[in-house]
C-alpha cells in the first residue's frame, strides 16, 4: 500500500515543519504550503488522501473566514477529499460551521499528537471508503446490470460469492441461497437472473412465508373460473408468469409439507395443471430459492422433503452476515446515506468519525436491512447535517462485530440458535409495543413468518 499523502496549509513555518516531522515519522508523505492560494494550486495538480488546513491566516487571525473559504474551494475541486481543520483560536461556533461546510473533523492548537494522528487516519479511511464506493457502484452497474446499482461487495467473503455467482449464472441450474435475514438474498437472486441467458424474460418473486396453505396451489399454478367459490375468472399462476425466465421462491422452508410434492413435480417434469383444470401445461423456469433456515435439520425432523432439497440446491450460495463483511460496512453506510439524503432532501449530510466507528463496531443482527433502516431513521430524525454515533440510535447491548449478535443469557454462558431467535423475537415485540408489522420489519420477517415463530416459542 502506498504511503498516505497529506496536504498541509498553515502560514506558520514552525507549525508546518513540526507537522511534517511528525507525519514523516508515521509514514506519511507531506506537501506543506503557507496559504490558501498555494493549497488550491497543489490540490489542482495532484491527489491527496487528506487535507489539514488552518482556519486563520495572516490576513485575519481570529474569524476563521479564510480557512472556511479555502475549505469550500477544496471541496468544490474534489468533493470526496477529507478535510480536517485546525486553529489556535477555535470556538465551538467556528467548529460547527466548518463541519457544516464539509470538514470531517476539528483539531485545536496546540495539538495532541495521538489525537491528531487518529483524526487523520480516520479521515483517510473515510475518504478511501467513499472513493471505493463510487468506483464499485460504477463497475457493478456496467458489469452486472440494473439490479446491481448501489450493490456493494468488496469484502473477501463477498468477492468469493460473486465469483461463484458469475460461474453459475449463465447456466440453468437451480440455485439455493442461504443466509440470515436481511443479508440481501433477494438482491443476489436478481443478480443471478440478470447475469443469465434469461435476463430478458420475467423475474418473478414469491414470498413463501406469505402464502396460506389453502391458496398455495392457486397462487403457484393458477386456477380456472369456477374452480372454487371466489374463482370468478381464470388466473395465471406464478410458474406460468415466470415461463422462460426465473422464479425466486423466498423463505422456501415455509412451504407446507403437504404442498411440497406438488412443487417437486413441477421441478422434475416442468408440468402443472391449474386448479380446476385437467389440461397439463409445460413451463420452462429456472428456480432460485432462499432461506435462513437449516434445511438439513428440517429434513432430519421430517418438515422438509429430502428429494425436494436435492432439486433446489443444485448449487448453494452462502451469503455472509454483515458482521463478517467489515470492509463493506463503510461503503454500504455511505451509499445508504447518499440515497436517503436525496430522498428526504437532506443534501450535504455526512458521518462524523464517531458514527463510522459505531457502525463498524456494531454487530448488525438484522444485517444490511437493519443498516439501511438505521441510516434512514437517522437521516429523518437528525437535527444536524453531521450524523454522530448518538444519531444512529444503535442498541448499546449489541456486541462488537465478530463476537456475536447478542449477549449470552445468564447461566453457563452458552446460547442455542433457538434461544437466540426467541430472545430476538421478544426484544422486537417489546421494542414495538407488540406491533406485529413493525416487529416483523425489524426482524426482516413477513407477518406470517413472525406469527409462526411466536407460536413455536409460545409468545403471546
Amino acid at each position: 500500500m502506498s504511503k498516505p499523502h497529506i496536504l498541509i496549509a498553515d502560514d506558520q513555518r514552525d507549525v508546518r515543519e513540526a507537522l511534517r516531522l511528525l507525519l514523516k515519522s508515521e509514514g506519511w508523505t507531506c506537501t506543506a504550503v503557507e496559504g490558501p492560494a498555494e493549497a488550491l494550486e497543489a490540490a489542482r495538480k495532484q491527489h491527496f488522501d487528506v487535507a489539514l488546513i488552518d482556519l486563520n491566516y495572516t490576513r485575519d487571525t481570529t474569524s476563521g473566514a479564510e480557512g472556511l473559504e479555502l475549505l469550500g474551494e477544496l471541496k468544490a475541486l474534489d468533493e470526496e477529499l477529507p478535510v480536517a481543520v485546525m486553529t489556535a483560536w477555535g470556538t465551538i461556533n467556528v467548529a460547527v460551521e466548518a463541519m457544516r461546510r464539509g470538514a470531517g473533523d476539528f483539531v485545536e492548537k496546540p495539538w495532541d499528537n495521538q489525537r491528531l494522528m487518529s483524526v487523520l487516519a480516520n479521515q483517510r479511511a473515510l475518504g478511501r471508503a467513499r472513493r471505493r464506493g463510487q468506483r464499485l457502484q460504477a463497475e457493478n452497474v456496467l458489469l452486472l446490470g440494473p439490479a446491481a446499482e448501489g450493490f456493494i461487495a468488496e469484502s473477501p467473503s463477498m468477492l468469493r460469492l460473486l465469483e461463484t455467482l458469475a460461474r453459475v449464472a449463465p447456466s440453468d441450474a437451480n440455485v439455493l441461497i442461504l443466509g440470515e435475514n436481511g443479508t440481501g438474498k433477494g438482491v443476489i437472486a436478481r443478480l443471478l437472473h440478470d447475469a443469465s441467458r434469461r435476463n430478458e424474460k420475467s423475474f418473478v418473486k414469491v414470498n413463501m412465508g406469505g402464502i396460506p396453505e389453502t391458496v398455495f396451489e392457486a397462487e403457484m399454478f393458477g386456477h380456472v373460473r369456477g374452480a372454487f367459490t371466489d374463482a370468478k375468472s381464470d388466473r395465471i399462476g406464478r410458474f406460468e408468469l415466470a415461463d422462460g425466465g426465473s422464479l425466486f421462491l423466498d423463505e422456501i422452508a415455509n412451504i407446507p409439507l403437504a404442498q411440497q410434492p406438488k412443487l417437486l413435480r413441477v421441478l422434475e417434469d416442468g408440468e402443472l395443471e391449474r386448479v380446476g383444470s385437467s389440461r397439463t401445461l409445460k413451463v420452462d423456469v429456472r428456480l432460485i430459492s432462499a432461506t435462513n433456515a437449516d434445511l438439513s435439520a428440517e429434513v432430519a425432523s421430517g418438515a422438509f422433503r429430502k428429494d425436494l432439497l436435492f432439486r433446489l440446491n443444485t448449487v448453494e450460495l452462502h451469503l455472509p452476515p454483515l458482521r463478517e463483511r467489515g470492509e463493506d460496512i463503510p461503503l454500504l453506510a455511505n451509499s445508504f446515506l447518499d440515497r436517503f439524503a436525496k430522498r428526504y432532501q437532506r443534501d450535504g449530510m455526512r458521518f462524523a468519525s464517531s458514527a463510522m466507528n459505531a457502525l463498524s463496531a456494531y454487530a448488525w443482527p438484522g444485517n444490511v436491512r437493519e443498516l439501511s433502516h438505521a441510516i434512514e431513521r437517522a437521516v429523518l430524525m437528525a437535527a444536524s447535517d453531521v450524523l454522530d454515533a448518538s444519531a444512529l440510535n444503535l442498541n448499546a447491548g449489541s456486541v462488537a462485530v465478530g463476537v456475536g449478535a447478542m449477549a449470552a443469557p445468564a447461566g453457563n454462558g452458552q446460547v442455542t440458535v433457538e434461544e437466540s431467535e426467541k430472545q430476538l423475537v421478544r426484544q422486537a415485540l417489546e421494542k414495538t409495543g407488540g406491533n406485529i408489522q413493525r416487529a416483523a420489519a425489524i426482524l426482516g420477517l413477513s407477518r406470517p413468518a413472525l406469527y409462526r415463530r411466536m407460536e413455536k416459542y409460545g409468545i403471546e
